[in-house]
């Protein structure tokens, strides 16, 4: 008989061979797993949303059932979301972007104290490398994991999601969708009365939803133009001349001198980034910031709002023909005021040092700084892709002979867009020469830096514009044998340094702190007031007056006498200072 015990040696290969144990992973319906990420969204990623209302119980405090009732429907609306993703294939990658979405979004609500509507998207999306870069770090890092890493481990790796079928199963889902749309409409309704007050007072409230206004503004910025017929394009620069300033006549007229041409005027405008007119020392601030242009003996204005609060916003808006209200209310898209002055004869060019002249160059010579700079200027003035501003001034020359070189211009206006005071990495925009104000934030979390720090680091970005914009004046007077000069200095938009929580820029308008609104504006006269007959006296009497981005279109066409049917003389800001009135065309 044969015997069948295995031998002692031949045990431990039979139980080699048994198969392992698996623990099994707990399955999950992908409408209960979309439930389950609502939920966490409204816990875990609504901080903001949460922390503004505690804010604001002062005004409107809500009952244990109403907070209960307002969690029931963000996580029902949020549901709904996740809902909209649940296709097979999909879902698991489109849940996941959503997550990290809303992670990251949260992160710069409660650092910065940010919202995300349609214009933030818009600005971000134009947002160059090292503007992104300087926004990212390990933080940012460790709160997407902390608040996206489990429950997309468990996506991924610890709940198996049923593929049950699907018209067997469309019922229960349709059902579950239905009752959360019920939950939201029935719950809006209980709560407008106690929400309305607050929604209407502070707007800023309906942006914090995450990832729910993330999802919205994104889609109206991308989805929505797609059924929206492309708005028409309308010329306004077809009768653009020149004026009587143009004309030969003498300087100094004899009887006996022939009368010798006028020299052409040079305009530079400077197109300043994220300054604050409160933090000119030339406007009163107690810090003397400024005090190159000061002894350049400026013209500065303290009383000026931008159209936007953010680039995107602001710069088509500054140079638009329209103003604030027509711009953003327009039904067809205009030339702007780069394209008057190229028709009338005027030589015009755009050097950028920042991302982009978000359109208004599109049809005129234009360049980036560092990509026509000779490479010894780029080591000089660049770090990291980003450079100071001084290195737009070493290539003026540069820009002016290029404009000039066929002859046939009757004025040159050069514009340079700035890097300015850009955060959130302010400690980047000022040469060691110019930080004055120490110690200075050195890092772009600006909320880990003390008010003060905070302070001085953007105080030293202003002591750099300073800087920069006197070095443009005395290349301009350089140029005063053969041109009449002037220059102008406009920034785009303000900022918020720690106020009330906030900072950085780009919050709706309607909302925005007066900081973000509240810009410089600067002339250097030089001979141009001259030209066109504006007594400098008097514009320096009237420094205070309220003006607006919307001047700065007419007061550029004033200042150059450029003849257009779009110049207003009320919105002009020299024309009030015009000793003659405004010449007619040669």
């Amino acid at each position: 008989m044969t015997d069948l015990t295995p031998s002692p040696a031949a045990a431990p290969i039979a139980a080699a061979t048994r198969p392992r144990t698996r623990i099994p992973r707990p399955s999950l319906a992908p409408r209960w797993a979309a439930l389950a990420l609502a939920s966490w969204c409204t816990v875990g990623l609504n901080q903001a949303w949460w922390a503004r209302l505690e804010q604001l119980a002062h005004e409107q405090s809500l009952s244990t059932t109403e907070q209960l009732l307002t969690a029931l429907v963000l996580t029902a609306a949020t549901f709904l979301w996740f809902m909209l993703l649940s296709w097979p294939g999909l879902r698991r990658v489109g849940w996941s972007a959503t997550l990290v979405t809303a992670a990251a979004v949260q992160y710069f609500m409660l650092r910065y104290g940010i919202v995300v509507d349609s214009g933030m998207v818009r600005n971000a999306l134009q947002t160059n490398t090292s503007e992104t870069l300087a926004l990212l770090g390990s933080g940012l890092l460790v709160h997407v994991l902390l608040y996206a890493g489990l429950p997309l481990a468990l996506l991924w790796g610890g709940v198996r999601l049923q593929t049950t079928a699907w018209r067997r199963d469309l019922w229960r889902s349709a059902l579950l969708v239905l009752a959360s749309a019920g939950a939201v409409v029935g719950g809006s309704m209980l709560l407008y009365k106690p929400m309305a007050p607050l929604v209407r007072n502070h707007t800023e409230i309906r942006y914090l939803l995450n990832p729910l206004a993330t999802v919205t503004s994104v889609s109206n910025v991308t989805i929505k133009p797609l059924f929206k017929p492309q708005r028409p394009f309308q010329r306004i620069s077809e009768d653009a001349a020149l004026g009587a300033s143009y004309a030969a006549h003498p300087l100094q007229p004899t009887a006996a001198s022939a009368a010798p041409a006028r020299k052409p005027p040079l305009l530079v405008l400077v197109v300043g980034e994220t300054a604050r007119s409160d933090h000119f020392g030339l406007n009163g601030y107690p810090r003397n910031t400024t005090p190159e242009m000061e002894a350049r003996h400026v013209i500065s204005w303290r009383n000026v709002r931008s159209c936007g609060t953010n680039t995107l916003a602001s710069v088509p808006c500054m140079f638009s023909h329209l103003g604030k209200e027509g711009f953003e209310g327009r039904k067809l898209d205009y030339d702007n005021l780069l394209d008057v002055l190229q028709s009338a004869g005027l030589g015009v060019d755009w050097l950028d040092n920042q991302a982009g002249c978000k359109g208004v160059c599109s049809r005129i010579p234009h360049s980036q700084a560092d990509q026509v700079a000779s490479p010894d200027a780029v080591r000089q003035w660049c770090k990291d892709d980003e450079c100071l501003d001084q290195i737009m001034v070493d290539l003026l020359d540069q820009r002016l002979s290029a404009l000039n070189k066929a002859g046939q211009n009757k004025g040159t206006v050069l514009v340079l867009h700035q890097m300015g005071s850009h955060g959130p990495a302010y400690h980047r925009r000022s040469a060691p020469a110019h930080k004055r104000f120490t110690p200075e934030c050195a890092t772009h979390v600006t909320s880990d830096c003390s008010r003060g720090e905070l302070v001085n680091v953007y105080d030293n970005s202003i002591v750099e514009t300073d800087h920069f914009i006197s070095r443009t004046i005395d290349w301009l007077q350089t140029q005063q044998d053969r041109f009449d000069t002037g220059l102008i200095y406009l920034s785009d938009h303000g900022e918020s340094l720690g106020e009330n929580g906030l900072y950085l820029h780009g919050l709706p308008y309607v909302i925005a702190p007066d900081v973000q609104k509240h810009v410089p504006w600067v002339l250097w006269p030089g001979t141009l007031l001259e030209r066109t007959q504006v007594a400098e006296r008097c514009l320096r009497a009237g420094t205070d007056a309220a003006l607006t981005h919307d001047h700065f279109y007419h007061s550029v066409l004033g200042l150059l006498d450029v003849l257009s049917h779009t110049y207003q003389p009320a919105l002009d800001a020299f024309a009030s200072c015009r000793t003659a009135g405004r010449p007619h065309a040669a």
